[in-house]
């Protein structure tokens, strides 16, 4: 027991192995990688600006998905700063409590973001589906909420996940084989049996995912339903193609997530975990302002608008 106790407090870093498995490669991911965090977070950026500089974007759907591209830039600069780093450096070291830091904060607007964007489908499910009654249904502090209430549940969910994971003794290897702490890959080093993690994983996280999920996919099925019975073939045609859109970011992002948390653990392959990892922390971010509101009449109205005002000064 003294011997685990010692190598538990020994272990003050750990190495993000990455991409390790494609080492000739990873000089050229690097531009790869800087060029999808430079549109990432210039386009939900945008997205924010044009919301708060366009009093006709003031709306419940604008409203959340504003909050969606404040979301995805804090999320998306959890990983990928520190990955890039890593890409161009020979020894990929992070810092103890800084892998504890990064897995809360990963956790924690991964976790938002899953409630956030099922918030995002009730809202459009009461939009088309109870249209007299949206206004009061959908009122700003009921947004509001939902936006504070998945904060809520991101923060309790990431907060469970790294005290079970960073209160287990960690001995011998040190090298995670991923490009950021993420719980499963962190949880192999343990030398302790982590089923009370696993378990932990299944209940806390099945509920955080699956549960949004659920909320999320029974909305559109309802929203799907509505639509057919619309007699407008091209308003149905419109508000399918918007639907299919936003239902291919929520099945990269579910299904990506439900993938790599639910997994039996000996399926786990070296070098799957960044792969899998990469839809939901890195493809994801980046599909949403040009799936939620850059292919969006009104917000490339409004955009235009604005870049119209700033050349008259």
């Amino acid at each position: 027991m003294d011997e685990m106790n010692i190598n538990h407090t020994m272990v003050t870093q750990f190495i993000l192995l990455g991409f390790s498995g494609i080492t000739q490669h990873q000089v050229s991911l690097f531009p790869l990688f800087l060029c999808t965090y430079i549109i990432t977070v210039c386009g939900n950026l945008l997205i924010v600006i044009t919301y708060k500089l366009s009093p006709r974007l003031h709306t419940p759907m604008y409203f959340f998905i504003a909050n969606l591209s404040i979301l995805e830039i804090l999320y998306v600069s959890c990983t990928v700063p520190k990955m890039l780093s890593s890409l161009l450096s020979e020894r990929k070291v992070i810092s103890y409590s800084g892998c504890a830091i990064q897995m809360y904060c990963v956790l924690l607007f991964g976790g938002t973001e899953c409630y956030m964007l099922a918030a995002m489908a009730y809202d459009r499910y009461n939009a088309i589906c109870h249209p007299l009654l949206y206004t009061r249904i959908m009122s700003e502090i009921v947004c509001i909420q939902h936006i504070v209430g998945s904060y809520v549940i991101g923060a309790v969910n990431s907060l469970i996940h790294t005290v079970f994971t960073f209160s287990l003794p960690f001995c011998g290897s040190n090298e995670i084989d991923h490009f950021f702490c993420d719980v499963p890959p962190v949880l192999e080093l343990s030398c302790q049996d982590i089923w009370v993690n696993e378990l932990v994983i299944f209940v806390i996280a099945g509920c955080v995912i699956i549960g949004s999920f659920v909320i999320t996919i029974l909305s559109y099925m309802e929203i799907i339903s509505k639509i057919l019975k619309l007699r407008s073939v091209l308003g149905r045609k419109k508000t399918f193609a918007t639907c299919s859109s936003h239902l291919i970011v929520v099945t990269i992002f579910y299904g990506s997530a439900i993938f790599m948390y639910f997994r039996p653990r000996s399926r786990n392959r070296s070098g799957q975990n960044s792969v899998v990892s990469l839809m939901y922390t890195v493809i994801s971010p980046l599909l949403n302002p040009f799936i939620y509101s850059l292919r969006n009449k009104e917000v490339k109205s409004n955009i235009k608008n604005i870049f119209l005002r700033l050349k008259q000064f």
